[in-house]
């Protein structure tokens, strides 16, 4: 991996790490958000998310007069293309998440980003023709018996984690080949499924099954989905400026780690034998994976 910048002074990469660590620590506790307004449909909670989001980013956008990326990047076929795909896809991943918080399913969420590194492993051997390094394929390999051991344990497979690591991988897999920054790539996004979330929101209103407006406090925190959504993100995409992606990757399992303390010892989610030691192989994946992607920076750098 390449040193970072010289114009990166030893005061900016101190920045980025606290950008980072604000960024991973606000995902890790994401879930106690989506257990306060679980209370409303997840569909619902969902369409409230991007309608806000939408509104926060657009006036993001346009206090630093960049709103011009945001129309070149929406009249740009190609780049319009990925966008619909990966809104797609984001959605799918927003929804499954606040569906199994809702549904007492954290520690599947947690389960899910632990082995998304890995997926983006998978993601670059069988789409990018990249090749694993002997530990990569270790770490796979015991990655896939940690799934499976886990599916045999608990009779099923684990599906709402398998869905958020593989939507989420494939989300961040193609935005790479997107000529857009992320704050303007996810307004992109959260605009074009504007239009559905609003008509929805207006469908339930006629129905009388709307929840936003009969409680105040409920109403404000829907309305805060925006915030929830935005700010996570400007400060990633600020500490990724700032700090070597070693650096970024380690932070990164703050967020699953916050997830899985949350669901055990505050949500009181079931912990068993077979997700023991599913965990255990999928940590010890990771922890080979990171030792790997350390040396190998490392024998670059030097």
């Amino acid at each position: 991996m390449a040193a970072i910048p010289p114009d990166i002074s030893h005061q900016e990469r101190r920045l980025g790490v606290f950008y980072g660590l604000g960024a991973y620590l606000w995902w890790g506790f994401i879930a106690l958000y989506f257990k306060a307004v679980a209370s409303a449909a997840a569909l619902e909670v969902m369409a409230h998310r991007i309608v806000w989001s939408a509104v926060l980013l657009i006036l993001w956008l346009a206090l630093r007069g960049r709103l011009g990326e945001l129309g070149t990047a929406l009249r740009t076929p190609r780049v319009l293309r990925i966008l619909v795909v990966t809104a797609l896809l984001i959605f799918f991943n927003w929804y499954v998440f606040i569906w199994a918080v809702a549904n007492g399913q954290v520690l599947q969420c947690s389960l899910g980003y632990f082995i998304n590194p890995l997926v983006n492993v998978l993601l670059g051997v069988g789409v990018l023709k990249e090749r694993l390094r002997r530990l990569q394929t270790v770490s796979v390999g015991l990655a896939l018996v940690g799934v499976t051991v886990l599916a045999i344990g608990t009779g099923q497979v684990p599906g709402i984690a398998l869905g958020l690591a593989l939507s989420f991988g494939t989300y961040g897999l193609l935005r790479k080949t997107v000529a857009a920054a992320g704050d303007v790539g996810l307004a992109a996004e959260t605009l074009l499924l504007l239009p559905f979330a609003v008509v929805y929101l207006i469908l339930l209103g006629l129905r009388g099954e709307l929840l936003f407006g009969d409680e105040v406090r409920l109403s404000w925190l829907l309305a805060a989905g925006g915030v929830i959504t935005a700010v996570p993100l400007v400060w990633f995409a600020n500490a990724v400026r700032r700090l070597r992606y070693a650096t970024v990757g380690f932070l990164q399992y703050i967020a699953p780690s916050l997830q899985f303390t949350l669901a055990v010892a505050v949500f009181g989610e079931t912990f068993t034998m077979p997700h023991a030691l599913s965990f255990g192989l999928i940590w010890t994946a990771l922890g080979l994976y990171s030792w790997d992607l350390w040396r190998s920076r490392f024998t670059i750098m030097s």
